[in-house]
């Protein structure tokens, strides 16, 4: 049984033990990367030895963040703290060794299963990152500009830039501490947000253009195949928030995204609601054994993608909308 423990309490328990191994989630976001690496970085700089157990399936885009963090092979960790993970069943697998014995789980998702012994939980917070600011702040009393532009990558791309709804007032205060503190948010908000490679663009022109919509338009669907990946020569990182592509045309209140993976029978589905309407990502997902947050949630199906869309159908005529 988890125990549920404050930010204060978090940082008093790191404050007493040493020898931490922080653990990501599989295909890891700016969030989980962003928390790690700063997570790792602040307490080192606190005395403690705290490093990352290698993600590998981390992408350029977001590895500079956590490098100098990564845990040498023969590391024995006393204590495990995972970081925006809601469940063991989103450890790649070079963590599952560890899936009994993480101490430590600070996260922001409701669906969070309470798998460790202690559980920081906020799940009103738009990233874990603010929950690690808190955590590192009642630690140490401040944080280095290192620190800070770890922190910055996780709130900004849990937020989109901090557009996403799930954006508070909070948020914007935590980034405004973490400028302050040296993130070096121009640089950051221009490599994250503003800049696209060919690829990503062609991908992005491929799925615009092959928008399907339901539900009189309420609902819109972009498929990415394996053959668009090849035929573009798009990776991982061309795929970063693609997923908000969908949600962004008028009139859309869900925005679905499904993508092959290892094979067309393969896929995950990224869901995206608005603030605004009822309609729930996280319950959409946790039929499909998924789960996140209302506004944001995914989940994998061993399905074509064809077979996705009529499951997305059905399931969405029986929540929220009438069949057409």
């Amino acid at each position: 049984m988890s125990t549920t423990i404050s930010t204060a309490r978090a940082a008093a328990w790191l404050d007493e033990r040493d020898n931490f191994l922080i653990l990501t989630h599989r295909r890891p976001d700016g969030d989980t990367l962003g928390c790690a690496g700063a997570l790792a970085k602040g307490l080192t700089e606190h005395g403690k030895t705290a490093y990352i157990l290698y993600n590998p399936e981390i992408t350029p885009r977001y590895l500079r963040f956590v490098e100098d963090c990564i845990a040498p092979d023969d590391f024995s960790p006393e204590y495990v703290i995972s970081v925006d993970t809601a469940t063991v069943d989103l450890f790649p697998k070079i963590s599952k060794k560890y899936e009994d014995s993480v101490s430590l789980c600070i996260d922001h998702h409701k669906s969070n299963t309470f798998y460790a012994e202690l559980s920081c939980l906020d799940a009103g917070a738009a990233s874990c990152g603010e929950i690690v600011y808190d955590i590192l702040i009642a630690l140490s009393g401040s944080i280095s500009s290192t620190v800070a532009e770890r922190l910055y990558v996780a709130l900004s791309t849990d937020t989109g830039c901090f557009a996403f709804g799930n954006t508070t007032a909070k948020t914007l205060r935590t980034a405004s501490f973490l400028i302050e503190a040296g993130a070096p948010h121009v640089k950051l908000n221009k490599q994250l947000f503003r800049t696209k490679t060919r690829s990503r663009l062609e991908i992005e022109g491929i799925l615009i253009s092959q928008l399907e919509y339901m539900f009189d338009g309420k609902v819109a669907i972009a498929t990415i195949t394996r053959d668009m990946m090849e035929a573009t020569g798009a990776g991982e990182d061309d795929l970063d928030d693609i997923a908000a592509i969908p949600g962004s045309v008028e009139g859309v209140c869900v925005g679905i995204t499904i993508r092959e993976l290892s094979s067309v029978h393969d896929c995950k589905i990224s869901v995206r609601t608005r603030a605004s309407h009822p309609y729930d990502a996280g319950v959409i997902c946790a039929h499909f054994g998924g789960g996140g947050h209302k506004l944001a949630a995914g989940s994998s199906i061993n399905k074509t993608a064809d077979e996705v869309k009529q499951m997305l159908f059905d399931l969405l005529s029986e929540l929220y909308f009438t069949a057409k």
